[in-house]
């Protein structure tokens, strides 16, 4: 990755993954499945996947050199994000023998992934607005 795509992988990229996942498990738990056992194996490719997504998220935010994250930045970026990926895949396996609890952990995780998304993107937009609006206080002191 790019010097300058190293913060936007730790912050920005992450936050359109996380409200599109959210979209394809609504879509993925309202189909007429046959079986449980082909949701199953996509919750937890999706659940697998994600945690693995997540531990690169964690190694970019380390990495990337723009930002000095937080703990806020830590807790939703990453790990209430993990505690998503983790519930999915978890109920991935519980599917089978227990659908209703692990319908409601599915569905649980996917409205935190879309408050994840809402917070994460109202966080970035109020970062950029306050640097810019800073940049641009200085450039007018120089005048």
């Amino acid at each position: 990755m790019q010097k300058g795509n190293e913060t936007q992988g730790a912050f920005g990229t992450p936050t359109v993954v996380h409200f599109g996942v959210a979209l394809f498990v609504a879509v993925l738990i309202s189909a007429p499945w046959p079986a449980l056992w082909n949701v199953a194996l996509l919750l937890g490719l999706i659940g697998l996947g994600g945690i693995l997504y997540i531990i690169i998220v964690i190694q970019r935010t380390r990495h990337q050199m723009q930002y000095q994250p937080v703990m806020e930045d830590w807790l939703w970026h990453t790990i209430l994000p993990l505690v998503s990926y983790s519930g999915i895949f978890v109920a991935a396996f519980l599917l089978m023998s227990n659908p209703d609890p692990a319908l409601f952990i599915v569905g649980a995780a996917t409205v935190l992934f879309l408050f994840i998304g809402i917070h994460n993107s109202w966080d970035t937009v109020t970062y950029v607005l306050v640097v810019r609006s800073q940049a641009d206080n200085k450039d007018q002191d120089n005048i």
